[in-house]
C-alpha cells in the first residue's frame, strides 16, 4: 500500500525556494568572476604587446653607448 506524502510545510517550503536562489545567484556569481577574469587577461596581453613593441622601439633608436672606463680612485688615508 502506497501512502500519500503530506504537504510540504510552509518552512520547508521556504528553504527550498531560498535554496534554489542560493544555487542561481552562486552560478551568476561565478559566471561573473570568470569574464571579469578573461577581461583582465584581455588587457594584459594588450598592455604586454604595447609595452614590448615601445620597448623595441626605443632599442633600435637609440643604441646604448658603452661608458668610458674610469680609473678607481683610492680612498686618502689620514695618517695621525
Amino acid at each position: 500500500m502506497t501512502a500519500k506524502r503530506p504537504e510540504p510545510s510552509p518552512s520547508s517550503l521556504a528553504r527550498a525556494h531560498r535554496q534554489r536562489i542560493a544555487a542561481e545567484e552562486g552560478a551568476r556569481a561565478i559566471a561573473e568572476v570568470e569574464r571579469d577574469g578573461i577581461a583582465v587577461r584581455k588587457n594584459m596581453a594588450r598592455l604586454r604587446a604595447l609595452r614590448e613593441a615601445r620597448d623595441a622601439e626605443a632599442a633600435d633608436a637609440t643604441p646604448v653607448p658603452q661608458p668610458a672606463a674610469t680609473k678607481a680612485k683610492r680612498a686618502k688615508r689620514i695618517v695621525r
